[in-house]
């Protein structure tokens, strides 16, 4: 009840913001009528079309984008012609075409209960057309949509925003239905009244048909708002206090503790999947096992660092009652296919059971919050101690041996643990990386330096400024930038990051259809010869062959400031984010 008054609110605090701008006049357009038979539906039909989509966006994937992308395009030109017709009162007359015939009913309407369905209708349009900013209070609703998916509870949040909004909007619409009546009442202006509406409609079309109401007017969004919003989240839902060293879901460094409180026992894990490696281990299986349960995903190098110490424990241990159990629960779309992931395991060396965790099941019954998160569970079922990050690993070995000891009550043999790591699983040198994880999707994305920033969800020809501050990065090229990704349009582009450690590696996946796309990389404008990462040459020369973490650059000798560039020979390509070590 409480996260639905906050969505409420959240969305009346939309008003303030410059996102609603290229609705409003749509909204407007019918603010001399009366308001319970057009504004009242028009909004009606705004919130319910946008909680809807939003939804569906939310835990549907990419088919749903689209989906919405022709709706936005028949609502643009359905638009269009409403506003040519208030703008030249003749105009409908003239035509004869039926969307001309369309929009003049939906411009003039009629009494009663038509009049009612035509508001209606306009409202499902402008729900199409409507992208609010997303605040702190909106941001939470949608990664809540995105982590927990489909469920009534977002739905019905969304729709609290999305009715917030109507309810702002329905006050100044009301107000504004008064000062037009008193306009044609006292100056005989109803004629100059619509063209001056439809002259609005049709600048709203073109500011949405551009792509002027995302960008431009995201990043016009007031601070004050915000601020406004985060002090209503931070008042009434505070969120757990997280360790200052996490820097996000991938973390550079590490937090461990036993676990405080009652304890917390083990969930029953049997019902997600699939599983790889084994057959689902139900708590029957696991009773009286020391267990260790590591959430990870294949493209995150934090997570591909740690498991060498986790195939090193599983040789030693599991014939003294160790189980390890990978639970990979996707960061990308690309991460929760089965096949990706089967091959990743087998390419990595996993040899320990794998459970696919796409839905963030297991995730949520462990309060997880992080990539790689390391639980480790006693032979009674409960949860002793867990560990957050890269690192900690002898401290972590020797709650291993603590609890195999308390389970069988015999000593273990006190012998070297030997790891093996190579290429990306090696460890990185934490004391000199100076460069954070970096994705290129719009929605986390941070030190975009291509001018004019990102038009999102939309292709644009992207430049890369002529010199670039540390840890900078820029798009050349058309370049289509989307929450998660941004693929290549053009037939050649180019990406540069100017960063500050050992290690540079990039998720990144080959076009749709599959085929490979060649790449050169270079480091302040040369090949990186020796410092070459395991999926680059000396030259630089690489392949983008499936999806997944590349590590592009190794430096061997001293590390500093360095350029690096890299240049794609082929459409299609997807870029994912920059990590370092």
């Amino acid at each position: 009840m409480l996260l639905l008054f906050l969505a409420y609110v959240g969305g009346i605090l939309t008003i303030l913001s410059p996102c609603i701008l290229p609705v409003l006049p749509f909204v407007f357009a019918r603010a001399d009528q009366p308001f319970r038979k057009n504004g009242l539906p028009l909004l009606a039909g705004m919130a319910i079309t946008f909680a809807a989509v939003a939804s569906l966006a939310a835990v549907g994937g990419g088919w749903a984008v689209r989906a919405n992308q022709f709706g936005r395009i028949a609502a643009l030109v359905v638009f269009a012609i409403f506003g040519l017709t208030l703008l030249f009162s003749s105009l409908a007359e003239v035509l004869s075409r039926p969307l001309v015939r369309l929009g003049n009913r939906l411009s003039r309407g009629s009494e009663g209960g038509s009049s009612v369905l035509n508001s209606l209708l306009l409202g499902v349009g402008t729900g199409l057309l409507w992208a609010p900013c997303a605040g702190p209070i909106l941001g939470l609703i949608l990664t809540g949509a995105a982590l927990g998916g489909a469920s009534a509870n977002t739905a019905l949040l969304l729709l609290a925003y999305a009715a917030g909004a109507a309810t702002s909007l329905a006050i100044a619409l009301l107000a504004g239905g008064r000062v037009f009546a008193a306009m044609k009442r006292s100056l005989g202006a109803e004629e100059w009244i619509r063209r001056i509406l439809g002259v609005a409609v049709l600048a709203g079309v073109i500011i949405v048909a551009f792509g002027l109401d995302r960008g431009l007017l995201t990043r016009l969004s007031l601070a004050s708002t915000s601020n406004l919003e985060q002090g209503l989240l931070n008042r009434f839902h505070p969120k757990q206090k997280q360790n200052d060293d996490a820097s996000g879901a991938m973390m550079m460094k590490s937090s461990s503790t036993a676990s405080q409180g009652a304890p917390k026992m083990l969930p029953d894990l049997s019902s997600s999947g699939p599983w790889i490696n084994s057959a689902a281990l139900t708590p029957a299986a696991l009773h009286g096992k020391v267990v260790l349960i590591d959430f990870w995903t294949y493209s995150c190098i934090n997570c591909l660092r740690t498991l060498p110490y986790l195939e090193a424990w599983n040789a030693k241990y599991k014939n003294s009652g160790l189980v390890i159990i990978g639970v990979h629960t996707p960061e990308f779309p690309f991460e929760k296919d089965e096949a990706n992931v089967r091959k990743a395991v087998r390419d990595l060396g996993v040899t320990y059971p794998v459970v696919m965790d796409n839905d963030y099941r297991i995730w949520r019954a462990f309060d997880n919050e992080y990539w790689p998160a390391h639980f480790f569970i006693d032979g009674t079922g409960s949860i002793r101690y867990h560990h957050f990050g890269e690192g900690g690993y002898d401290e972590a070995e020797v709650w291993i041996r603590d609890l195999l000891q308390q389970a069988t009550g015999k000593e273990l043999p006190d012998t070297e643990t030997k790891i093996a790591a190579s290429g990306a699983l090696a460890a990185s040198d934490s004391s000199i990386v100076q460069s954070p994880e970096t994705y290129l999707g719009y929605e986390r994305a941070k030190n975009f330096a291509s001018p004019n920033g990102f038009s999102e969800d939309e292709p644009q020809a992207y430049q890369a400024p002529e010199n670039l501050a540390l840890n900078q990065w820029a798009l050349a090229g058309t370049w289509k930038d989307e929450r998660q990704i941004a693929t290549l349009v053009s037939p050649t582009g180019s990406i540069e990051f100017r960063f500050h450690a050992r290690d540079l590696h990039l998720v990144l996946g080959p076009p749709k259809d599959g085929k490979p796309v060649r790449f050169r990389v270079t480091i302040d404008g040369k090949p990186p010869g020796a410092d070459h990462g395991v999926d680059t040459d000396a030259n630089g020369e690489g392949v983008v062959k499936e999806n997944r973490l590349y590590q592009l650059i190794r430096q061997r000798g001293a590390v500093q400031d360095r350029t690096f560039r890299i240049e794609f020979q082929g459409p299609g390509v997807q870029a994912f984010a920059f990590t370092f070590g």
